[in-house]
């Protein structure tokens, strides 16, 4: 008893005459509590947001409202990385290679210029217009070319015209330290930088281009830092690929594209993602389907229940021929290209995407209310299935 009334009385004392203290303890709990949340009491997005509007009927639509359609998917990204694909966007120059690269110094573009006059005319050579935010830091110099392979060099060489650009553009970002090609097609161009999606748009100042076909992303990246040409959309020729997802077969797809001649060299599974495709559909022949059902395959057992024997035949073959490029892992992805875009989820729909329409217009994103921002009155909106292609294209000779 002695004992106990000892400690109330050294406890009054306490509080009497070191309230202050008490006061810094109670907050020095409060920070503990704060900073050691309990699974669930803090809800973490599912990686990133993508986003795409296309035009049926080929019409132009601003860059605004792609990127006001990021805004309410903020908290799927962490600054780390924005970008946007646009399609129709240089009419001007529309039979041309619009290139967009950024450098680290003028010595580097100079360089980088006199390399690109051996292998192409170039037509027209410009900064890229961008406005000064403060949320926007540490700019590289960001350029644009429009260039034309010389004929002597494609008669030379004997390669095709995108055989020839790829392999230019591959060449660049390996072996020309402070030079990164970020966008290689025609009548299309990325645009893309560290910080947050809407942030990136206004930067580039999208409400001044009119295109066909948007794609949109924000980036959450898990294993990679954040820096300029890490930001997706990634892209080769008129291909772009925006990404939500982690890919756990990066090595396996990124050893086997690599025997090709692609150089996977931002050790980031999208980058991988845009290589194959590339591979699958201009290299190999295949059709956007099958190119899905190659990177998205069925299972063995879901195909060995397909009634339809010639698609059961396919899918096998697919699956025999090209092993090492399916893709394993949550990811839900949205390609670009010219005349077109396909959305596709990983077979199992680990990662979400949603599906509405209006009108001429398709919207994708990863959430409703980003296409709600686009359209109010979307309808049709729906979910695919895992595995499942959705693929837009805009009707022939309307762009």
């Amino acid at each position: 008893m002695r004992s106990n009334e000892q400690g109330r009385s050294w406890t009054c004392g306490f509080i009497r005459t070191s309230m202050g203290a008490l006061f810094a303890y109670a907050n020095i709990f409060q920070y503990k509590e704060d900073t050691m949340k309990r699974e669930g009491d803090v809800r973490i997005p599912s990686g990133c947001a993508i986003a795409a509007v296309i035009s049926r009927n080929g019409s132009k639509m601003s860059g605004e409202t792609i990127t006001n359609a990021m805004k309410p998917m903020h908290d799927r990204s962490n600054g780390l990385g924005g970008g946007f694909a646009a399609y129709g966007i240089y009419p001007a120059y529309k039979d041309l290679y619009a290139l967009h690269l950024f450098f680290d110094s003028r010595a580097t573009r100079k360089e980088c210029e006199a390399f690109l006059k051996e292998y192409f005319e170039i037509v027209q050579s410009e900064i890229i217009p961008t406005r000064k935010l403060p949320e926007i830091t540490d700019e590289p110099i960001i350029w644009r070319y429009f260039v034309a392979p010389l004929k002597s060099m494609l008669t030379n060489l004997q390669q095709d015209e995108k055989e020839y650009v790829a392999r230019i553009t591959m060449k660049i970002n390996t072996d020309m330290k402070g030079a990164y090609v970020f966008s290689s097609g025609k009548d299309m161009g990325a645009f893309k930088a560290v910080g947050f999606p809407e942030d990136v748009g206004r930067f580039y100042r999208l409400e001044e281009y009119e295109g066909y076909s948007w794609t949109a992303h924000g980036r959450y990246p898990t294993n990679t830092p954040g820096w300029w040409g890490g930001a997706h959309p990634f892209t080769l020729l008129d291909y772009s690929i925006v990404h939500n997802g982690e890919i756990s077969s990066y090595d396996a797809n990124r050893r086997f594209i690599e025997m090709f001649g692609y150089k996977c060299n931002l050790l980031t599974d999208t980058e991988v993602i845009t290589y194959i495709m590339d591979y699958l559909v201009r290299v190999q022949g295949l059709t956007l389907t099958e190119a899905a059902n190659v990177i998205a395959a069925p299972f063995w057992s879901t195909i060995g229940r397909e009634e339809d024997e010639e698609r059961r035949k396919k899918l096998t073959y697919l699956r025999t021929v090209f092993p090492s490029l399916l893709i394993t892992g949550p990811f839900s992805i949205i390609l670009g290209y010219t005349g077109g875009i396909m959305a596709l989820n990983d077979r199992l729909k680990l990662r979400s995407m949603v599906v509405g329409e209006k009108g001429d217009k398709v919207y994708i994103a990863s959430e409703e209310a980003s296409i709600r921002t686009m359209e109010p009155d979307a309808e049709n909106i729906w979910s695919p299935a895992g595995g499942e292609p959705v693929i837009v294209n805009v009707k022939e000779g309307t762009y």
